[in-house]
């Protein structure tokens, strides 16, 4: 991002500001986790980096025609974004491999566990595909919180407005005390949960402990949330032993069903 033109324009416009940013690994591949409020979250992220952070967006970015498409599609590369077919019952597992690839590569994964933005600027549970990249990876997991990307840009508002924005990067989790068990859906449930108390911890958002999807269907028919605020549980699992070791039958599926296995790396429209 600091190598385009759109770079310094953004931290003109935002005068983004830091804390914690001592907690990134200088090197070796990690997993930034953070909160979603607005399209410019992975504008605003990168700028403030000193090594590139990359996140998954949707193929539509890289494909549109005429002097817009081009612009757009120059702007994503820019960023650190990688293309994905978010299409189709294996775009999951793709945007999964994908992230492992960088991983193992040595840089910087962008995710944004909620799965899409907040509808009303609260936190909203996490889906477990960030705890699935972290166990199969082994690498750490830095949370993040953006800070005022909301009140920049809105829902529904396309041209954010000029204001300081911040960004807090909080100290890595490490879950190699897990290594193994990523096929065990109550790991993953909980490895999540630790991960999206560490991302509340770090600003002052109100936690619903409902998937943000869930909460938009309810809002667009007019429904409310209906779910008490709170925390995610954050409990420490018993220990599980490894699935290879267990009688009885196979391991646990991946994921509870209904729950969608990953979060989203990229910005949503």
């Amino acid at each position: 991002m600091r190598h385009v033109l759109a770079g310094p324009l953004l931290r003109l416009a935002f005068r983004p500001w830091t804390r914690g940013v001592e907690n990134l690994p200088e090197s070796g591949g990690a997993i930034l986790a953070s909160n979603h409020l607005a399209v410019i979250d992975s504008f605003v992220l990168p700028i403030v980096l000193d090594r590139q952070v990359k996140f998954l967006g949707k193929s539509d970015y890289f494909t549109g025609r005429g002097v817009r498409g081009r612009v757009v599609a120059g702007f994503m590369r820019g960023v650190g974004t990688i293309p994905v077919d978010r299409s189709g019952g294996k775009a999951s597992e793709a945007a999964l491999r994908t992230g492992l690839r960088v991983l193992s590569e040595g840089d910087l994964f962008g995710i944004y566990p909620e799965g899409t933005r907040s509808p009303d600027g609260r936190l909203y549970r996490g889906k477990t595909g960030v705890a699935r990249l972290a166990l199969e990876s082994g690498a750490p997991v830095v949370p993040v919180a953006m800070i005022g990307t909301d009140v920049a840009q809105p829902l529904g508002r396309v041209m954010p407005k000029p204001m300081p924005i911040g960004v807090v990067f909080g100290e890595p989790l490490d879950f190699s005390r897990y290594r193994g068990m990523e096929g065990d859906r109550f790991v993953l449930r909980a490895v999540a949960d630790e991960i999206m108390y560490a991302i509340l911890r770090l600003g002052e958002q109100e936690y619903v402990d409902v998937y943000a999807a869930t909460a938009k269907a309810r809002i667009a028919q007019g429904l409310p949330v209906d779910v008490t605020p709170g925390t995610p549980s954050a409990a420490p699992v018993a220990p599980v032993a490894p699935p290879s070791d267990r009688t009885g039958g196979p391991s646990q599926p991946a994921a509870p069903t209904g729950e969608a296995p990953t979060g989203s790396s990229a910005p949503d429209a």
